[in-house]
């Protein structure tokens, strides 16, 4: 794709001595130097022009992976970064999917780092027993891959309320493991509500009844609620999701806050907090990121205007600054200007 780094003033990169992507381990002096090397440069979006949709996100060592929905010839779909804003292909991460799914409709996959040294990779695939969209977890030594499903059974298949998607998984504070996801009732008629559930220890089942946390009863909403993605921030909790039909300009983002990880959440006045612009349209599917600077910022995925519901470019990916104001995320965007770019 094309470059988007602007280099404003180029005797500052040099002082730092290192890359734009350095990540300094410590909050010490390397990183007021990396910050310091950083002024001046800005970028535009999308920071990926090509189809990646429902983009989820980690960083390792230096570098950011984005797992996305799959693609013609990608159960899912990897791109990495060093910076948040330049990306690059990086192949399939899941070459098979598990034994209970059928390869194609692989969508929102999500990783998190597990103990032993490996990476859980939580996804959704249709089911060959239900002909359901049902969620599974597959294992890896990288977040590069191949993650591995051996299991027989989905982790989560809700056959009766349309199926289980968008799974996402949270490690809180005290190190408990949650997820959360969506039931795809409006696959068959029915409400969609946002779930949560305690995972065990190695994150690899559910541990404890699955609770309802919010259901699609906003206007905005429309018939879908999805795409839900546990944060916390100076010690609160907040549920970020989207609604709204993916492929109309009317989809867009929202939160509610919660006073746990299995709730009782309720949704934000101000809601939605990211909508269409003439920049992008049907915005959505975010996923927040903290960078080693502290900064937070929303990747997520938009249509151009002029090619919403198309296949290409389809939906891009996106990046923009979160601000919290009075304890409220503040999303600045869709933005197509020069922006500073992440510390």
């Amino acid at each position: 794709m094309v470059r988007r780094w602007r280099v404003l003033l180029v005797a500052a990169l040099l002082v730092g001595g290192c890359s734009a992507g350095d990540s300094p381990a410590t909050p010490s002096a390397d990183k007021s130097d990396a910050s310091e090397a950083r002024q001046g440069v800005t970028f535009t979006n999308p920071v990926y022009s090509d189809n990646f949709p429902d983009p989820g996100a980690l960083l390792v060592d230096a570098t950011w992976y984005a797992y996305g929905t799959n693609n013609s010839t990608e159960n899912v779909p990897l791109l990495t970064s060093p910076d948040l804003v330049e990306w690059t292909p990086a192949g399939d991460v899941l070459p098979q999917v598990g034994p209970w799914a059928e390869r194609g409709n692989t969508w929102a996959p999500e990783v998190i780092t597990a103990p032993g040294g490996k990476y859980l990779l939580y996804y959704t695939a249709r089911s060959t027993a239900t002909n359901r969209q049902c969620i599974g977890v597959a294992v890896a030594s990288s977040p590069r891959g191949p993650f591995v499903d051996d299991s027989a059974q989905p982790l989560i298949c809700q056959a009766d309320e349309g199926g289980s998607i968008d799974a996402s998984p949270f490690t809180d504070e005290s190190g408990e493991r949650w997820l959360y996801w969506k039931n795809d009732g409006n696959a068959i008629g029915q409400p969609t509500y946002l779930y949560g559930a305690r995972l065990s220890a190695d994150g690899l089942e559910i541990d404890g009844e699955p609770k309802q946390l919010l259901v699609n009863d906003a206007g905005w909403e429309a018939h879908v609620i999805e795409a839900p993605q546990m944060v916390r921030h100076d010690g609160k909790l907040y549920l970020f999701y989207s609604a709204n039909a993916f492929d109309k300009e009317e989809y867009a983002l929202g939160y509610a806050t919660c006073e746990s990880p299995l709730g009782p959440c309720v949704k934000a006045e101000e809601n939605p907090i990211l909508h269409t612009s003439p920049a992008a349209a049907g915005p959505g599917h975010g996923f927040l990121v903290t960078t080693p600077a502290g900064e937070s910022w929303l990747l997520y995925h938009a249509w151009p205007p002029s090619a919403v519901g198309s296949v290409s470019p389809g939906r891009q990916l996106w990046l923009d600054r979160v601000d919290w104001v009075d304890g409220r995320p503040v999303v600045k965007g869709p933005t197509i200007e020069a922006q500073p770019a992440p510390n």
